[in-house]
């Protein structure tokens, strides 16, 4: 099965499982609405190429990682987009959750999607419960405090962040995580796969700055412009975006150059140099060429 499948294959088993005619309807439909409208599964993905590439010998256990790490993805935009945050509109191109649910319901759908990642975890190591422990922690702490994406939010809400470790903590840390429960599921050692994951954590989030700052939102299917009208932390607006395109190539790199020896290191080096070709612009690709 490709990663896609298995992907969306342990989406819909956690939501299965998760789901009863005696639940609230209308929160079942906004959680699904949260994660099942589009959206790369980068994240999900690199688990599950950095299990592959150390051999992949549970790959339950791999699965339930790589649907925990999007579900905490999918939370963490549902409850950016509120309006208490960036109160946007739009997410992938539909409305967002509070805009097609309510606020009420959107906070509540975000908390329960945190909560159905941890099962899903749960569920996908029955069978091999010594991994159980290792990738709770992995996942909580790119999660929580303190340097999880509730912090890299929370960053936000300071008068002087720190620009590296909003970064880190709002996109790196779930990266991160990607690499780290990618090893950890194979069972493999995990410390190696850290700054893969860091590094290309921090890309994204240059590339997503680049976005807000020169793309439409016809380009991004959401808003732009939004660093600046709520004076948040960018590369962009400390480096300029020639800066920020260098600053974007070197840390690709750096994630490429920071895979361990293994039989599946040159695929993954070739999927992030494909990664890093398509985080950049359309109407800055010829200044990056």
């Amino acid at each position: 099965m490709d990663p896609m499948s298995r992907i969306d294959s342990a989406l819909n088993l956690a939501f299965t499982r998760a789901q009863a005619p005696s639940g609230p309807p209308l929160l079942a439909a906004a959680m699904r609405h949260a994660v099942f409208s589009g959206g790369a599964r980068v994240r999900p993905r690199l688990c599950l190429a950095v299990a592959h590439a150390c051999g992949d010998d549970d790959q339950a256990a791999a699965d339930a990682a790589a649907a925990s790490i999007e579900l905490l993805h999918c939370a963490s935009l549902v409850h950016d987009d509120l309006p208490c945050f960036d109160d946007a509109a739009t997410r992938r191109g539909r409305p967002s959750v509070h805009a097609a649910y309510g606020a009420p319901l959107a906070v509540l759908a975000g908390d329960a999607l945190i909560v159905l990642a941890f099962q899903a975890l749960a569920w996908g190591t029955i069978s091999t419960p010594t991994r159980l422990g290792p990738l709770t922690l992995t996942i909580a702490q790119a999660t929580g405090m303190p340097n999880g994406i509730v912090a890299g939010q929370a960053w936000e809400s300071e008068p002087s962040p720190d620009l590296s470790a909003y970064q880190r903590a709002k996109t790196g840390a779930l990266f991160a995580a990607a690499t780290i429960a990618g090893a950890v599921a194979a069972g493999a050692d995990p410390q190696p796969w850290r700054h893969v994951g860091e590094a290309l954590g921090e890309a994204y989030q240059v590339a997503d700055d680049l976005l807000d700052a020169v793309a439409t939102a016809a380009d991004t299917n959401k808003p732009v412009g939004q660093d600046a009208a709520l004076n948040r932390p960018s590369a962009v607006r400390q480096y300029g975006i020639p800066g920020a395109l260098n600053l974007l190539t070197s840390l690709a790199q750096a994630a490429a150059d920071s895979i361990p020896d293994c039989p599946g290191a040159a695929p993954l080096r070739t999927l992030i140099a494909q990664e890093a070709r398509r985080l950049v612009p359309k109407s800055l690709s010829h200044a990056a060429a």
